[in-house]
């Protein structure tokens, strides 16, 4: 008797096996991946020049079987210190984000592209986000979400391998590997941009209005 291996025959898998309270994993090399597993290898990395000035890889977290996954660019200086995704001014303002589609940070799961500080706060460069993004995309997989929430327009570029504006993608639904994502401002810009706001509550009622299908 032949078994034939499809990549919808792996979501239904994972998918009963999240339902009986197991992490979700895929196959990498003949060896089941996990979140803990994978958790471990990014903690190890030394892929790029980030590596050599972390103080904390910043890995993600929240609920490894959530519905929603919040994907930002990179972490900042408190993120590098703390080893959280999101914990600034910033995560203060993701976490009200969160509150208006009725769910709490533990609901979720947020996490970046980089997992790593860049020096300053700049922007990823194209080479650390070569270096990094196996890592997000192996996240996802893992996690297997109803929706992804891109916070600006590094994680949506990275996602999609394009080179869009924020400005112009924003609140447009698209799909990554059939996964409904909608894009928003990442909560950095929100603060320096505080009449945009409101189009990110928008944001929010339409994620809303996603989870509840």
């Amino acid at each position: 008797m032949k078994l034939s291996i499809t990549s919808q025959n792996v979501r239904n898998f994972t998918r009963a096996l999240k339902n009986m309270g197991v992490d979700a994993y895929i196959f990498d090399r003949g060896a089941p991946m996990t979140i803990l597993k994978l958790r471990k290898e990014v903690r190890q990395c030394m892929k790029c020049a980030l590596a050599a000035t972390r103080r904390n890889v910043v890995f993600g977290e929240g609920d490894v079987n959530a519905q929603l996954v919040f994907v930002g660019e990179a972490p900042g200086e408190e993120e590098d210190i703390q080893g959280r995704p999101f914990v600034g001014r910033a995560g203060k303002l993701l976490d009200q984000l969160i509150e208006r589609i009725g769910l709490g940070r533990g609901d979720v799961y947020i996490c970046n592209v980089l997992k790593c500080r860049p020096p300053g706060n700049r922007d990823p460069e194209e080479q650390e986000r070569e270096a990094c993004k196996g890592y997000l995309f192996t996240q996802l997989e893992l996690i297997n979400p109803k929706i992804i929430c891109t916070l600006g327009r590094h994680a949506y570029n990275t996602l999609l391998g394009v080179d869009e504006r924020i400005t112009r993608v924003r609140g447009v639904l698209t799909s990554y590997h059939g996964i409904p994502l909608l894009p928003t401002y990442h909560p950095s810009f929100l603060l320096r941009n505080q009449d945009k706001i409101k189009e990110a509550w928008e944001d929010m009622e339409k994620l809303k209005q996603l989870l509840r299908k």
